[in-house]
C-alpha cells in the first residue's frame, strides 16, 4: 500500500481468529476446552463463544442468514464431514502422547496414526465433523 494514510498489512498488534460454525454451541464450547484444552475468553448471548487455543483466537458462531455487511453469504456448519473446505492442524512434540491423551479425553480418531519419513500424524473431528489433526515432524 502506498499513499498517505495507507497502513502496512499485516502490521504489528494484528491477530488471526478462526471461525468455525456450528450446529450446538454449549457442545462445541464444552468440546474445545474440555478435549483440546482451549481456555473460554467470552460468550456472546447463545450465539457465539470466543476461545483462546494455542495462541490463536476460535471463535465459534451458530448459523445465521445475510446480514447488512455480507448480504449473499449464510453460515452453516458443514453438511458432509467426509468433504473438508477448512481444517485445524495442530503440530505436536509427541503424537503418540498426544493421541493418547485426546482419547482419554473423548476424542474419536478416524483411523490410527500414521507415519511416513517426515511425520507422524493422526485425524480426528469436532461434534460437527469439522476436521482436525495432530502432526509430529520426524
Amino acid at each position: 500500500m502506498t499513499g498517505a494514510g495507507a497502513a502496512e498489512f499485516p502490521a504489528e498488534g494484528m491477530e488471526l481468529t478462526h471461525l468455525l460454525v456450528v450446529s450446538d454451541l454449549a457442545r462445541s464450547r464444552d468440546f474445545y476446552r474440555d478435549v483440546l484444552g482451549a481456555t473460554i475468553h467470552r460468550e456472546y448471548g447463545g450465539t457465539s463463544c470466543v476461545l483462546r487455543f494455542l495462541g490463536t483466537w476460535l471463535l465459534l458462531v451458530t448459523p445465521g442468514g445475510p446480514t447488512v455487511d455480507k448480504p449473499t453469504t449464510s453460515f452453516a456448519p458443514p453438511t458432509d464431514p467426509d468433504v473438508v473446505s477448512h481444517e485445524l492442524t495442530i503440530r505436536v512434540p509427541d503424537a503418540r502422547a498426544a493421541h493418547a491423551t485426546l482419547t482419554g479425553r473423548g476424542a474419536t480418531f478416524l483411523a490410527p496414526l500414521s507415519g511416513s519419513d517426515w511425520e507422524i500424524r493422526g485425524f480426528f473431528r469436532d461434534p460437527d465433523g469439522h476436521l482436525i489433526e495432530i502432526s509430529q515432524a520426524t
